[in-house]
């Protein structure tokens, strides 16, 4: 009985281990990776192309923000063309980051072809959703906020 028991066990955790690393290779997690770091070092490196590489042209990054005279707080949002215009003219004078600045990328899941990814950075962290359309990971959801949520 015991011997049934760890056997079934074992393939058990064999099982749900082999499904839940099916569709996920080492070059999408590296791919997946690259968005998210494209995506910021975008700004770092003031290189607009760099974050035309990450994202979909319909990508949306939102964020809860308050009105300062209401005190009212609502939903902000940014396309893909507003991050462009970001990443072309934020750290013009490269003081907007440290000099080592903090990225620590951490995939939360990937299955198949969809990805969630959360970006640490120096004074903010970003969920992502990350989809691989036409066989390119592309940046397509970001929600972000501050460490310090009264900045927002």
């Amino acid at each position: 009985m015991k011997h049934c028991f760890l056997l079934s066990a074992f393939a058990f955790f064999f099982l749900f281990f082999t499904y839940s690393v099916q569709g996920q290779s080492r070059q999408d997690t590296l791919a997946i990776t690259q968005v998210a770091l494209d995506y910021i070092e975008s700004q770092h490196n003031v290189k607009p192309e760099q974050f035309e590489r990450a994202a979909h042209p319909r990508m949306v990054k939102r964020t809860f923000w308050t009105n300062k005279q209401t005190g009212k707080e609502y939903l902000r949002e940014t396309f893909t063309d507003a991050m462009i215009l970001l990443a072309e003219t934020y750290n013009l004078d490269g003081k907007q980051f440290p000099e080592n600045p903090k990225k620590e990328v951490i995939i939360l899941d990937i299955f198949d072809r969809t990805a969630s990814v959360k970006l640490i950075a120096d004074d903010w962290i970003d969920y992502m959703h990350i989809v691989k359309l036409n066989g390119t990971w592309q940046l397509v959801n970001v929600l972000w906020q501050f460490n310090d949520s009264s900045s927002h």
